[in-house]
């Protein structure tokens, strides 16, 4: 068996991995790479891969940084089966369409803009289109957790809950060439731990080779406690201020924490009397489909419904989805909260909101998630005195607030912990690190070498690995 990288490899965009076997290929996730706006596009045509060569493709999860060039792939002639949990694949349904239509609305902006010589942009086109999406549903088998299950000659597919965002996955493959069977484990986007909504990795067993994340390899999360208390205190130096919370998020799994560390806040009196809007239509979608997956939930969650409490709804709280209302947000001079998408800032609703947010001091923008290199969102991460919105230079004069500990994604002590305990419960003879920037990977791959992992690799793209 050999595994080919392709993409995520010394970055964390565009998650895929081939998996390929004597009788049989097999790719690991299709996502979409996420940075500068040409580079983006350059790289989101060219998938890397030959769909004609593919007999199964595998779905760790739906975000977009893993899902997102499915459509593409089926687009160029992919017509082979594609796996996924049941509850990633009705995200899918929303999160692929939504990513199609922010292309398709995207490109007319940018060709409109172009048109006019106001930036200095080309005009694009959509990548695919919605019945690109809709043949990527249809060739879409749903598998529950701990469902063994054949997707190619001699290998056989079983998820285990990865604990990172609703029907998040790590792949077990067990593969028997010549008589002798072994087992890839792939992490996909590993979740924390005791962190509210969904239930903690599990641990897999009998593996010998582990591909895993890295992203978070060089730091450690502050306890989602302190978060709530950074988050209080944001909130009420804003609303003494008069200004706006602007928090670009993942419409998927990262807006619903932040929606529920809301409600605590709210229901325990430490929050001001602001509105809370969540202004993204996908957002919406997501969170109603959070209520059809219980089976995903912690302990804690499912009695929340158990007595007919939503965690995703409160006073003062409203999910924004016509756009006329956005634009009243937008205008609007009252303090208030916006949560929305996309969670690098690269598209959609929050960018108009952070055109009329960013030049006054009296507003803040919270950051909340990994926000990848090249992106908005890294830039106001980093403060640049001026920022590209819409290809025109903006002055960032908001107070830029950075809460890493909401991440969904697994810490140091997490991705360790993970890579130790597998081993224990198998015969881990390699591990390779993907999905993170090259200085966090060389801090955990030294981390795991002190706890005696003789081989750990960190791929660049189109390097092989044997097991």
């Amino acid at each position: 068996m050999q595994i080919e990288f392709i993409g995520a490899a010394q970055t964390v965009t565009g998650s895929k991995h081939l998996v390929h076997t004597k009788e049989a290929t097999i790719l690991l996730d299709c996502g979409f790479f996420q940075g500068q706006r040409r580079e983006s596009i350059t790289r989101n045509r060219a998938l890397g891969v030959n769909p004609a060569s593919l007999d199964a493709v595998v779905l760790s999860h739906a975000h977009i940084d893993h899902s997102g060039s499915l459509p593409l792939l089926v687009k160029q002639g992919y017509q082979g089966p594609i796996f996924a949990t049941p509850a990633t694949r009705d995200l899918c349904a929303a999160m692929l369409a939504d990513a199609a239509a922010i292309q398709e609305s995207d490109a007319r902006y940018i060709n409109k803009v172009v048109a006019r010589d106001q930036a200095d942009m080309e005009p694009v086109e959509p990548l695919y289109g919605q019945d690109d999406v809709v043949h990527v549903l249809e060739q879409t088998i749903a598998i529950p957790y701990r469902r063994r299950f054949l997707i190619a000659p001699n290998v056989h597919l079983t998820f285990l809950d990865a604990g990172h965002v609703l029907g998040s996955a790590i792949v077990l493959l067990d593969v028997v060439e010549l008589g002798v069977a072994k087992r890839l484990v792939f992490t996909g986007d590993l979740g924390r731990r005791r962190i509210p909504i969904l239930r903690d990795p599990e641990i897999p067993t009998g593996a010998n080779a582990l591909i895993t994340e890295s992203t978070y390899g060089d730091r450690i999360h502050p306890p989602i406690e302190e978060m709530d208390n950074a988050l209080a205190a944001v909130l009420q130096r804003v609303y003494q201020r008069g200004g706006k919370v602007v928090i670009p998020s993942f419409a998927l799994e990262r807006a619903q924490e932040i929606v529920f560390a809301l409600k605590g806040l709210r229901n325990a009196g430490r929050m001001p009397p602001m509105p809370v809007y969540v202004d993204s239509p996908l957002t919406s979608k997501i969170t109603d489909i959070f209520k059809l997956h219980p089976e995903c939930y912690d302990t804690e969650t499912r009695a929340l419904l158990h007595d007919r409490e939503s965690p995703f709804e409160f006073d003062g709280l409203r999910y924004v989805s016509d756009k006329e209302a956005s634009k009243e947000i937008g205008m609007s001079r009252e303090p208030a909260v916006i949560i929305s998408a996309s969670g690098m800032c690269e598209a959609g609703r929050v960018l108009h909101h952070l055109k009329a947010t960013v030049e006054d001091d009296k507003n803040a923008v919270l950051i909340v998630g990994y926000q990848a290199q090249h992106t908005l969102g890294r830039r106001i991460v980093e403060r640049r005195p001026r920022v590209r919105i819409f290809g025109v230079e903006r002055n960032l004069r908001c107070e830029v607030v950075v809460l890493n500990g909401f991440s969904a994604h697994a810490d140091q002590t997490d991705l360790v912990d993970f890579a130790v305990s597998t081993r224990d419960r198998g015969a881990l003879e390699s591990v390779a690190l993907v999905h993170g920037d090259p200085a966090p990977q060389r801090v955990l791959e030294g981390l795991l070498r002190q706890q005696g992992f003789s081989n750990v690799v960190v791929p660049a793209p189109g390097d092989t690995l044997e097991v």
